[in-house]
């Protein structure tokens, strides 16, 4: 099993709520790590499985004290909440600031969420929400431990450009070596585009001819459905059949494509750990 890391250039273009997505619909047991430097905001969208508040306290935060000795990664189930529905989640930073606490553990956080799916109590799947990781995040760190990154993406042009500069930055932090040779190269690093459903399977193409051209070594994984109303419900909010929303039914065709192709070598012991 494998670390799977979400992540943006700049901007808001709903890294949390894909991340969500996919965790929810994961063909496999999945564990949500918010890990974002800057901190994380579910604690203030969602609810516990018992219909109270998340602690703030237990997640990324408690788990740094524990790190700095050696983390093993069946530990991350004891800073796990579950949440409303079920998927359990390793609560974000309360702020920036926090995040000086957790320097230099997040190359041991990523071993962690890398191996866990070789617990051999309670194995699983780990979809980390990295944030924005422009100008040099921390998070960066855990993702030479990771099976694929996904960069998440709007479909406006000038964000379609700046994740192809930053898949192809990306490409030369983790893998170096020849420009355009990193698809053979681990971790894949893949583009998750939020778009209008009707218009989607056509922008995907010509933004992965783009990635091609530019010699990027990234490529289009999926779409996302732009869709706010099914965003709300997946947050909690608003009334209706979430399993019928757009967000959820892309979610679920992303999460069966990418468990197709990498689900077989991300299940041979120390696949994705230890580079």
């Amino acid at each position: 099993m494998a670390l799977i890391a979400l992540a943006a250039d700049k901007g808001s273009p709903g890294v949390t709520t894909a991340a969500l997505a996919l965790a929810a619909v994961w063909p496999r047991r999945a564990l949500l790590a918010e890990a974002d430097p800057a901190g994380g905001d579910l604690v203030y969208r969602t609810t516990g499985a018992n219909g109270g508040p998340l602690n703030p306290n237990t997640g990324l935060l408690s788990i740094a004290a524990a790190a700095r000795r050696g983390l093993v990664a069946d530990q991350l189930w004891d800073h796990a909440q579950p949440m409303s529905g079920g998927l359990e989640l390793l609560v974000g930073l309360g702020s920036a600031e926090q995040a000086a606490g957790l320097a230099g553990v997040w190359p041991t956080l990523g071993h962690a969420f890398a191996t866990l799916g070789e617990s051999p109590h309670a194995p699983a799947d780990v979809i980390a929400d990295c944030g924005r990781i422009a100008g040099g995040s921390p998070a960066i760190d855990l993702m030479p431990q990771a099976g694929l990154v996904l960069l998440v993406s709007r479909a406006e042009p000038e964000h379609i450009a700046r994740v192809r500069d930053r898949a192809a930055a990306l490409s030369a932090q983790l893998h170096g070596g020849q420009r355009g040779m990193s698809q053979l190269a681990s971790p894949l690093i893949g583009v998750l585009l939020v778009a209008e459903a009707g218009v989607s399977a056509k922008l995907a193409h010509q933004v992965n001819d783009m990635l091609v051209a530019a010699q990027t070594g990234a490529r289009v994984i999926g779409t996302i459905a732009h869709d706010t109303s099914g965003a709300g419900l997946l947050a909690g909010r608003g009334r209706g059949r979430l399993d019928k929303s757009l967000l959820i039914r892309s979610a679920r065709k992303v999460a069966a494509d990418v468990y197709q192709q990498f689900g077989a070598a991300w299940s041979q012991p120390n696949a994705g750990a230890g580079r």
